[in-house]
């Protein structure tokens, strides 16, 4: 094999790591991918002479790429981020090492950058949160993609978990929407059946995948008793956005439990899709939620 088959073939090796990055910064996989082609681009050119740390040097790279790409767009009301919670799958033991491949999928079905809303952050906070907190990227190496101190990536990623614990949705997401949302959780959280019955529509669907498998429950009043039964005082729910949707992120004693989010028709909950896993969510989901 020669040394360009080499070093394409430990390129690939990472890709999947990097589209996540990538994917968590940018909440688009198309730009992701030109992210990452980019990324190889500039192996190819470089080399891998003097690259101690190939997967350190190519999150770097990739960082800054999605950094300038961030700033390009000249804006914080990007695309919507991309989520399919019907989707999500279940496995993956939580005490294995996963590898790259895996890592990349988990950190794609269930990362916090999918459900919080990552418009209020500025670029900067954007990449410092991402790398550190979804990916465990040292400080010191993200303070090289941005080209600021140590100090300063550890300010922005403090700031932006400031701004995430506010949990304001976008303008996109719907006031009205999220009013309804909000009617919903309140009248679980009191038990009322009453209450759920006033926001649900008549044909609502309810879908949660957890550590047992997927529960699908269908109709109002069905729907009405299954969140009833799970009203509990020491439940705290953080408004977040996935897939576009109002939804929430339901914590218990700081713990990641449930995430949900809604589909909202003509003032009234069509569709519920929800992950219930909390040792698959407290994998992913930074400590901000603490």
């Amino acid at each position: 094999m020669t040394d360009e088959d080499q070093l394409a073939a430990d390129f690939e090796a990472q890709r999947p790591y990097l589209h996540a990055v990538a994917f968590r910064v940018l909440g688009s996989h198309s730009d992701a991918d030109d992210a990452v082609q980019e990324a190889w681009l500039r192996l190819a050119r470089t080399g891998a002479a003097g690259i101690a740390d190939l997967r350190g040097w190519l999150t770097t790279v990739t960082g800054r790429i999605c950094l300038d790409a961030l700033r390009r767009r000249g804006t914080r009301r990007e695309q919507p981020l991309e989520l399919d919670i019907g989707a999500l799958p279940l496995d993956a033991s939580a005490d294995a090492r996963i590898d790259p491949e895996e890592e990349a999928l988990l950190a794609e079905s269930v990362g916090l950058a999918l459900y919080v809303v990552m418009d209020a952050l500025t670029p900067a906070e954007r990449v410092s949160f991402v790398l550190h907190d979804v990916f465990g990227v040292p400080f010191d190496a993200i303070a090289g993609v941005l080209g600021r101190s140590t100090p300063a990536a550890k300010m922005l990623a403090s700031r932006a978990r400031g701004r995430l614990r506010s949990g304001a949705p976008p303008a996109a997401s719907g006031a009205a929407a999220r009013d309804v949302v909000e009617a919903f959780l309140a009248a679980a959280g009191r038990g009322d059946v009453a209450g759920l019955l006033s926001v649900l529509a008549p044909d609502v669907e309810l879908r949660a995948h957890g550590p047992g498998g997927s529960v699908v429950v269908r109709g109002a009043a069905e729907v009405a008793a299954q969140a009833s039964r799970f009203a509990r005082p020491d439940a705290v729910g953080h408004p977040v956005l996935a897939d576009g949707r109002p939804g929430v992120l339901i914590t218990v004693g700081g713990r990641p439990v449930t995430v949900l989010a809604f589909t909202v028709e003509d003032g009234a909950v069509t569709a519920i899709r929800g992950l219930t896993d909390p040792a698959r969510l407290g994998r992913i989901v930074p400590s901000w939620v603490a």
